[in-house]
């Protein structure tokens, strides 16, 4: 199983979620946070963010990003994607998910660029998360807002 991770804080700057420059979660290069292909955030493929396979950002298996187990994307638990803990994807101290200042180490995850995941699973029905995903990220990323067509 291959997994990998990306930034997913509000940082905008050198290494941040939001960063659209090499090493960020907005970069659109190759490795890149919302890069389309082998290895991005965006990418379909095992590995990606998008995949649905073991060790994707959209998988429901375990440490997936639509798993609601330990360490999953729509986990509350300690660490999980919708903790607001530390460490939580929710969580807008230094490490967490919603933190948009600098960080030596960034919170990182699996799952697509936040736009995008919340659309994800907007369409798969996961209506008490996306809820709850809007409560903490910023409006300009709801995906009614950030995406033209959507």
């Amino acid at each position: 199983m291959k997994k990998n991770e990306w930034p997913r804080n509000m940082f905008t700057g050198v290494g941040g979620g939001l960063f659209t420059g090499v090493g960020g979660g907005m970069f659109t290069g190759v490795g890149g946070g919302a890069f389309t292909g082998v290895d991005g955030g965006l990418f379909t493929g095992v590995g990606g963010g998008m995949f649905t396979g073991p060790g994707g950002g959209l998988s429901t298996g375990p440490g997936g990003g639509l798993s609601t187990g330990p360490g999953g994307g729509l986990s509350t638990g300690s660490g999980g994607g919708l903790s607001t803990g530390p460490g939580g994807g929710l969580s807008s101290a230094q490490g967490g998910g919603m933190y948009s200042g600098a960080d030596s180490n960034p919170y990182k995850s699996n799952i697509p660029p936040w736009p995008y995941f919340l659309r994800e699973i907007d369409e798969r029905g996961f209506t008490a998360e996306a809820e709850l995903i809007r409560d903490y990220l910023p409006e300009d990323l709801w995906p009614e807002n950030y995406f033209d067509d959507y």
